[in-house]
């Protein structure tokens, strides 16, 4: 796409930075004209929740987003109540961002991923309705509730204006997003190709609604690591992407990482991988593979490959930074 063009930028937030850093990037991010921060739960590592509350506390227009809770350690009306709590805090700002979640780390923790379209469908209608003020009886699977209503008693009833993003990463998931949900939130570590089959399924997915692509919001978390040092950068990004060659292959050989690369990685690494595993492995990943599914490199190598992204489909890059210089990375995007 052409740098005239005005596009809707978001920065991803891990656990790499103390909650109150986190809170002057993200003011500095909204200063500086981003328009989302999504806060990631994917680990046991920081709740969600928490963090988007001072996020929101700390801001005036940018939105704040579940990057992503999973649908299966909260009750639907739990998730309804909590999402409908960060609106009262911050009307119309507050994104539910909801997955799957992942194993083993589900497995260690007694939760049994069956079934998990089912799941995911049940869990979104439910709370879909519960914030829309209705009182939801529901006989599903895993859904079960009973004249069950957000039981507002001190602030007026209305709708709660949260919009419910699928953070989906197989294709029979985002065809089901683009079904049900008000957006999908891309995986990072992927190739720009596979979005290119993930718009196909998410169409399939919105077609059976009545609805096309267009209706359905597209961020994507994209992993950037940018310097004017260009191998520093690719040395920045290298560590995370093999972690991920060796606990999410499945993601990594859609994007067309060869399977050798897969296997070799996958034998020196352990679940949970230490840093030492990680630190030997991350010698057999090559800087092509680093950048075909990272923007990592140069300021012009990472803008042109977010480029890359928005041209298969993502309509909003939420940038995942890496490296102790946040600030440079939101700076080289806001230009």
């Amino acid at each position: 796409m052409s740098r005239d063009e005005a596009v809707a930028f978001g920065m991803y937030v891990q656990d790499a930075h103390p909650i109150r850093e986190s809170i002057e990037t993200v003011r500095y991010a909204e200063e500086r004209g981003f328009t989302s921060v999504w806060q990631a739960e994917s680990r046991l590592a920081r709740e969600a929740t928490v963090p988007m509350a001072a996020f929101l506390s700390h801001t005036t227009d940018i939105k704040v987003g579940s990057g992503v809770v999973n649908n299966w350690t909260r009750n639907p009306a739990l998730l309804a109540s909590t999402f409908s709590t960060l609106d009262d805090l911050a009307p119309g700002r507050v994104i539910l961002g909801i997955g799957a979640w992942w194993d083993p780390l589900a497995a260690q923790v007694g939760i049994e991923r069956t079934k998990p379209l089912t799941a995911m469908k049940e869990t979104v209608v439910a709370v879909r309705a519960l914030l829309n003020d209705e009182t939801v009886t529901y006989d599903g699977e895993f859904v079960h509730l009973e004249g069950v209503a957000l039981d507002y008693v001190h602030q007026e009833r209305r709708p709660k204006d949260v919009p419910i993003y699928i953070g989906a990463t197989g294709m029979k998931m985002m065809e089901l997003t683009g079904e049900i949900a008000d957006g999908v939130l891309l995986n990072y570590l992927v190739a720009p190709a596979y979005n290119q089959r993930a718009v196909d399924a998410l169409a399939k997915g919105a077609a059976r609604a009545g609805r096309t692509i267009d209706d359905l919001d597209r961020p994507q978390l994209v992993v950037c690591s940018v310097s004017e040092d260009r191998s520093a950068a690719l040395d920045g990004a290298r560590m995370l992407v093999t972690q991920y060659l060796g606990q999410q292959p499945h993601i990594m050989k859609a994007s067309g990482v060869p399977d050798e690369l897969l296997q070799e990685v996958g034998n020196l690494l352990s679940w949970p991988a230490t840093h030492e595993e990680v630190k030997a492995a991350s010698k057999l990943v090559p800087d092509d593979i680093v950048q075909l599914i990272t923007a990592s490199g140069t300021p012009e190598e990472c803008r042109a490959k977010v480029d890359e992204y928005i041209a298969t489909g993502c309509t909003s890059p939420i940038l995942y930074p890496l490296g102790p210089d946040v600030r440079f990375m939101i700076d080289v995007f806001s230009d």
